[in-house]
Order: structure tokens, then C-alpha cells, then sequence
């Protein structure tokens, strides 16, 4: 595989070369004569080769390096920071063993304090974690750790006592209560957890499938099957990923076995609580290392390997979080979510047909999710397959029974498909069914009123869509830019001047914009600004069929007793 390196990437690794090659001692007295010594590695270029390993995420190759370079160079702080690291990412053993090195780093004290876990030391955990500080992500972990390794000893009345005061007045009480419940549930005390359980509920305002999965399954453990499953549907019925459990036997599978069924699974729980937090802050490092921490504790933990998979693929490196989503039990309640995420993944790695091969095996697997189907339509349409995205968009469709207001994603991206398949008839239907199920969809009223007005029907109608869809998304360079299009190809100069010259404004790197906007000066007579449109239109990667015509503009003008040419929307299709 050919991999894309960026300049300062390969001058990192130009120079951990060179420091790993420089003056490497006097030539071996063994070699032949006129022969030098091999190259001797020294700590420098170790250093710098593990760390242009972990910039590329390579985490055993900068374990491997770090390691070396520490051997080399045991007193240097700062390679035994990055070692460490290292050997926390790629799950290395060696990590505990550099974590007693480093008495300052909460990282290193929350691995020590798995590691005490694991080998049954609660007590020693337990010490460990009462000396952590409160500052930082820790005041959020430490009293959850803290319990767990108290409950992990067996003392549960302490263990929920450590939670109380987070569960009484802190602003996370919901996540403390939810792992009250868990801890109750696991010494049996059933009333106890689904009381808990419906306090985290009541506090939690965004329902999420793992919160579900807990509360649930102590629902249904405590006798309420149908509240349990009614909670499962709710949250099955109401997120995309998730309509992938579509049948009550398939629901049902998720609240299989308890979600945390020992101390050390909590401690796990608890610091994927804190990862997924961190994500939603814009911290992929620190969520993929609490996602490790999580999966050290729990090796098969699904929902910390999703986690992990997807900070990975935040930070561009595909490669590495289908390598996470390959860990994945087959018979995992999540695998038909990872089954999702491998597909993605595969796209963007430029592996189409195995991301192809993917969706079409889960839809086979789930035959009434409409999902796998869409997803499939999707891909399809990303690669210009526009007939085989619309061939897979009406499977989608064929899933459901009776289309609601949420399903008009799809009969837009349909029509998009179909549109650009050149079945305008059929598109037009989907779009006009999209807007009959969801009136004010603003990329819907944009697409359909753009492309009425290349057809030249409907004008009046097509610009009060236009104008409507402006309205709706005014810092949208893309629907600014359709509709100062329509309006000058409706013969509206001053009216398409002042909306291209938003749209540019908005969105002053598109190429059709800026082509666009060229068009309308030269139409208004202001020719020199026309061409500085169209030559900067050409410096920002035109489709491969606009450079020719764009050129072709700058050398000959543009005819504007002509029809204006045929243009496809800047809007991306959504």
C-alpha cells in the first residue's frame, strides 16, 4: 500500500534517519577492509522514528522505537513520557512497568489502579486512587473508580456511599447513578438499582444504546420486561445506526447478560464513560488512550473498540480503526453497528467493492432494516453510480412499510440519483415526495428549485423555493450561489450579482461558485473581473470536465446573447 506522507511527516522521519545513522563510532575492526561499521542506533533516532511511527499511528512500530530509545537513554523524562504512551496504545505490558516510574501522571495511576484491579489487590487500588487528584478529568473518574474498587472488595454499602454525594448534587449525577445502579445490580440489590436506574434516566436528556442497555436490562432483571422493552424501542426507533435492530428478537439481544458483570468490567465502563465524554470535546488523544485504558480492563469490550475505531478514523487513519473493529466478537449485540463502521472505512480506504460486499451481506442479515440499504445507496452515490445508488435507495425504500416525516432523506437522495442518471421524471417525484413529508427542507427546496429553473419550467415557483431555501440556510454559500444562478439565467442581473458575490464570500473555495460568479460579471458587462473569476475558478480543483470549458471562457469570452450553459448545483448532495 502506497502511503501519503505529509512534509513536515517526512522531514520528522528524513531527520530520525539521519540521527539514527549519524557518526556511529569508529569502523568495525571485524568488517573487510574498506567497509564501515554499520550504522549504530543511537537514542536520537530512535526517539524520532517512534515518534513519526505514532504520528502515523503505527503504535506497535513506536513502541518498539520508544523502547529502544529509552533503553538508550533510561534518565530522559521526556522519552519516558512518550514510551509509556506508546506502550499504553499498543497494549503493551511493558506500560505497567513505566507507569511506576511516573508518580505525577493521572494516566499512569488510573493504569496502576487497573492493573491492582485485575490481579484482585482492591485495597491497594483503593489507596491508590484516594491519593489521585480531583482536578481535571480525575474528579470525574476518581470517585467512579473509587467505588468500583470498593465494590470489587465487596463492600457495597461504601462503595454506593462514595456516590451519594455525586448523585445528590453534583451536575453528573446521572452518570454516578448509573454506576450506583450497575454496582447495586451486582451484589443483587435489585430495588436499589432500578431506583437508581430511573434517577440516571431522568437525568440523562440524550438517550444513547449503552445507557439503554444498563437501565433495561435492570428493568428486565427486576421484573418489568415490558417497560425494558419499551425503552429499547424508543431508542431503536429514533437514531439511524440504530433502526439496525429492527425486530423484537433483535432488540432483545441487547439486553443480553448483565452490561457490567464484575468490578473490573465497571472500572472499564467508567473510563469509557469519560472517553466518550472527551470525544464530544474535540480530544481525540485522550479518548483514544481512555478507550485503551477500557479495552486493557476489558479486551472484548465492543463498545470501547466503536469508540476507539472512531477517534482513529477522526484523526485520518482508517487503516488503523478497521485493524481496532477486526477485535470485535462476530456474535457481539454491536457487531451489525461495526458491520456499518467497517463499510465506511473500507469506502474511504478506496476499497469499494469489499465496502460493498459488506453492506450487501448485513442487509441479507437484516432483511427489514432499511439501513444497510441506504448506506449502500449512499456509497454508490459518492462514487457516481447513479444508477445503482437509485437501484439501492429503492430497496431501502421497499423496507417500509408506510414513509413518515423521517424518511425524506431518502426519497431525496433518490431523486438526486435518478437526476443525475438523467431519469428526471422519476427524480422530480422523489423530490416533490420529499417536500410532502417534510414541507421546509431547505437542500430539498434548493435542489428541485435550481433544477426547474435549468429545465426552464416552473420559474415563478422554482424562485420562491430559491428564495425560501436562502432563507432557511442564510450562511449557506452553496444554496446563495443557486439561487443567484437562477436569477440569472431568470434575466435578474443585479439581483444574481449580489447573491453570487455572498455566495463567493461564504464559500470563496468552490470552484463552480467562483465560475459562476465570473459568468454573471461577464454578463454584466464587468469583463476584467469575469476573468479573474474564471482564471481563480481553475486554481481550485475543477471537476474534470469544467477546466476545459472554463479555459475555453477565458479565451473567448462568454456569448451572452446565448442561454446560459448547463451547470450542475454547487450544493453538495445531502
Amino acid at each position: 500500500m502506497v502511503m501519503l506522507v505529509s512534509p513536515r511527516r517526512l522531514a520528522l522521519l528524513a531527520a530520525a534517519l539521519l540521527a539514527g545513522c549519524a557518526a556511529g563510532g569508529a569502523p568495525d575492526a571485524a568488517a573487510p577492509p574498506g567497509a564501515g561499521a554499520p550504522p549504530r542506533i543511537t537514542a536520537a533516532g530512535a526517539y524520532l522514528a517512534g515518534r513519526f511511527a505514532a504520528a502515523e499511528t503505527d503504535t506497535a512500530s513506536a513502541a518498539d522505537q520508544l523502547l529502544e530509545a529509552l533503553r538508550l537513554a533510561p534518565e530522559e523524562e521526556e522519552v519516558l513520557n512518550r514510551a509509556f504512551l506508546a506502550t499504553v496504545l499498543d497494549g503493551r505490558s511493558e506500560a505497567v512497568r513505566l507507569a511506576r516510574r511516573l508518580p505525577r501522571s493521572e494516566l499512569a495511576d488510573m493504569l496502576l489502579v487497573g492493573a491492582d484491579a485485575m490481579a484482585g489487590r482492591w485495597e491497594r487500588a483503593e489507596t491508590r486512587l484516594r491519593a489521585m487528584p480531583r482536578g481535571g478529568s480525575g474528579q470525574v473518574l476518581q470517585p467512579l473508580l473509587l467505588a468500583w474498587a470498593q465494590a470489587g472488595r465487596g463492600a457495597t454499602d461504601a462503595a454506593l456511599a462514595t456516590l451519594r454525594p455525586q448523585i445528590e448534587g453534583n451536575r453528573l449525577r446521572g452518570l454516578a447513578a448509573l454506576h450506583a445502579a450497575m454496582i447495586a445490580d451486582l451484589a443483587n440489590r435489585p430495588r436499589e438499582a432500578e431506583q437508581l436506574a430511573r434517577i440516571a434516566l431522568a437525568e440523562t436528556a440524550d438517550l444513547n444504546l449503552r445507557l439503554v442497555q444498563v437501565v433495561a436490562g435492570i428493568l428486565e432483571r427486576g421484573g418489568k420486561s415490558v417497560e425494558a422493552m419499551r425503552l429499547v424501542d424508543s431508542v431503536t426507533a429514533s437514531g439511524d445506526e440504530l433502526s439496525l435492530y429492527s425486530t423484537p428478537e433483535e432488540r432483545r439481544r441487547l439486553l443480553r447478560g448483565r452490561a457490567v458483570a464484575s468490578a473490573v468490567e465497571g472500572m472499564a465502563e467508567a473510563q469509557l464513560a469519560l472517553a466518550s465524554a472527551l470525544r464530544g470535546q474535540a480530544a481525540p488523544d485522550l479518548t483514544l488512550l481512555l478507550a485503551r485504558l477500557s479495552l486493557r480492563l476489558r479486551p472484548d469490550f465492543a463498545p470501547a473498540m466503536l469508540l476507539a475505531a472512531d477517534a482513529l478514523a477522526e484523526e485520518r487513519h482508517p487503516e488503523s480503526a478497521l485493524a481496532v473493529l477486526r477485535d470485535v466478537p462476530r456474535d457481539d449485540p454491536l457487531a451489525p453497528l461495526v458491520a456499518l463502521r467497517r463499510a465506511t472505512l473500507l469506502d474511504r480506504l478506496d476499497r469499494p467493492e469489499e465496502a460493498i460486499a459488506t453492506l450487501r451481506r448485513l442487509a441479507e442479515q437484516r432483511p427489514q432494516s432499511l439501513q444497510p440499504q441506504a448506506r449502500l445507496g449512499d456509497l454508490l452515490r459518492g462514487r457516481e453510480r447513479w444508477a445503482e445508488s437509485a437501484e439501492a435507495y429503492t430497496a431501502a425504500l421497499a423496507r417500509v412499510p408506510q414513509p413518515g416525516r423521517e424518511h425524506w432523506p431518502l426519497f431525496y437522495a433518490r431523486g438526486i440519483a435518478l437526476e443525475r442518471a438523467g431519469r428526471w421524471e422519476q427524480a422530480e417525484a422523489d423530490f416533490q415526495r420529499a417536500l410532502a413529508l417534510s414541507p421546509e427542507q431547505p437542500y430539498v427546496l434548493n435542489y428541485l428549485g435550481y433544477t426547474w429553473v435549468e429545465h426552464g419550467t416552473r420559474l415563478p415557483e422554482a424562485r420562491a423555493m430559491l428564495e425560501r431555501a436562502a432563507e432557511l440556510r442564510p450562511q449557506d454559500g452553496n444554496i446563495a450561489d443557486s439561487l443567484g444562478w437562477a436569477l440569472y439565467k431568470l434575466g435578474d442581473l443585479p439581483a444574481a450579482i449580489r447573491w453570487m458575490e455572498k455566495a463567493v464570500e461564504l464559500e470563496s473555495r468552490n470552484s463552480v461558485i467562483n465560475d459562476h460568479l465570473g459568468d454573471v460579471y461577464w454578463a454584466a458587462g464587468r469583463r476584467v473581473e469575469a476573468q479573474y473569476q474564471w482564471r481563480r475558478a481553475l486554481t481550485l480543483e475543477p471537476e474534470p470536465g469544467d477546466a476545459p470549458r472554463i479555459a475555453a471562457k477565458l479565451r473567448d469570452g462568454l456569448d451572452t446573447a446565448a442561454t446560459p450553459a448547463a451547470s450542475t448545483p454547487a450544493t453538495t448532495p445531502r
